[in-house]
């Protein structure tokens, strides 16, 4: 399970490192993950402090520190 979240990171870590902040949902559907990979992934990046996660609104975006 642990390489599989892995690889869901490294996607979100390649589109972040491409593209603006971008919310939660889009970074979803733009990695083509399901919403469960990506909550794993975000948690797993977030761990390892490699993201900036601000609320907007109710919008969260992530962009890369």
């Amino acid at each position: 399970m642990s390489d599989t979240i892995g690889l869901a990171a490294g996607k979100i870590w390649h589109y972040l490192n491409t593209h603006e902040a971008s919310s939660v949902s889009k970074v979803t559907k733009e990695t083509g993950l399901s919403k469960n990979e990506a909550q794993r992934a975000i948690g797993w990046l977030a761990k390892e402090d490699k993201l900036n996660i601000v609320l907007e609104g109710r919008t969260e975006l992530l962009s890369l520190k």
